[in-house]
């Protein structure tokens, strides 16, 4: 049994201590696929942009520029919301 009488002791986890950090944590080293763009099959409607829950496609001028792998975690929404199929997902 936990001795409550000491929770004031106990390291808090898991806290934002500074706005915007997460940048910094790699969430996308577990991932067992990882997204291909075919940009010659690519439309820049930005489908996959907004419904990446990572933020993990890059974005210029209203165009895609690519895909930042350190936050994607493969879960395949962007291939799944293409109406091109430019999107494929493929094993690491």
């Amino acid at each position: 049994m936990v001795n409550l009488a000491n929770y004031k002791d106990f390291i808090v986890g898991d806290r934002v201590i500074e706005a915007g950090n997460s940048e910094r944590f790699h969430t996308g080293d577990w991932r067992g696929q990882i997204p291909y763009l075919d940009k010659d099959k690519c439309i820049n409607c930005l489908s996959c942009w907004i419904y990446c829950p990572d933020d993990s496609i890059m974005t210029e001028n209203g165009k895609i520029k690519g895909l930042k792998m350190t936050h994607c975690k493969g879960c395949g929404i962007c291939a799944k919301v293409c109406p091109k199929n430019a999107i494929t997902m493929k094993g690491e």
